[in-house]
């Protein structure tokens, strides 16, 4: 008997969004063509109009779906295969490292990438980008509000992500220039270890506190057990006097 596996038929409109998926981060916003982006998703101008009316429009259809892959595509990933939420941030990142591996070092983040080649005017593409960096770093968050506990108390859980984010960006780009993944694996070496100071920081933080507890409970009960004490300072009588 022969299995036949159907290949998913991907309609006009998701085959005009990969085209531009793979021509925008290999090549660029500005330097891809309309001729091209409509070559390889087999598709012809009447198609294209019918869903976007510009390469602009197709951009920030794009960016919305950059956005609404980031659960599926990179986040379930990590929850499915790791257990410990520090364990899943670093999972992410391995992603990417990944992905650097499997290009020879020529991967770079998409978003990161239109980040910096979207002219600063071009408002509404920008919003969208911000948006996928808040998403981005709002996933992360969940993973270190998972992981409080191990923290100092007055860590800055927003300003923790945002960090994760920057190392990952950093790491990327540099590996892409250098054409090695030596900055990357250093950038999240550094993350490493600064996680570790803080769970470190977080142990002193418990322990100084139950050493606190334990005082004042002692001074409680030898106050209540004895009563109050009189003062007795070293080399003083009782008026202050010299003995």
């Amino acid at each position: 008997m022969i299995t036949q596996v159907k290949r998913k038929v991907l309609s006009t409109r998701a085959r005009l969004l990969e085209s531009a998926r793979h021509l925008f981060w290999e090549k660029g916003f500005a330097a891809t063509g309309m001729a091209e982006l409509l070559d390889r998703a087999k598709a012809n101008s009447g198609s294209f109009y019918h869903f976007f009316d510009s390469k602009e429009t197709l951009l920030l259809a794009l960016l919305d779906s950059y956005r609404e892959g980031l659960e599926p595509v990179i986040v379930q990933p990590v929850e499915a295969a790791f257990n410990d939420p520090l364990d899943r941030i670093f999972g992410i990142l391995q992603g990417y490292r990944q992905r650097l591996i499997t290009t020879g070092c020529r991967y770079g983040c998409p978003i990161g990438r239109l980040a910096l080649e979207i002219e600063a005017e071009n408002l509404p593409a920008h919003s969208r980008i911000a948006a996928n960096f808040s998403a981005w770093t709002g996933a992360i968050r969940r993973f270190l509000e998972d992981a409080r506990e191990r923290f100092p108390s007055n860590t800055d859980l927003d300003g923790l992500a945002a960090f994760v984010l920057t190392v990952m960006e950093g790491g990327v780009m540099q590996s892409r220039s250098y054409r090695k993944i030596a900055p990357f694996d250093h950038a999240v070496a550094q993350l490493r270890s600064y996680f570790d100071y803080l769970q470190k920081e977080k142990t002193l933080e418990t322990s100084h506190r139950s050493l606190g507890t334990a005082g004042g409970s002692t001074s409680i009960r030898s106050r209540s057990a004895g009563g109050p004490r009189k003062s007795h300072t070293p080399g003083k009588t009782r008026k202050g006097t010299q003995v």
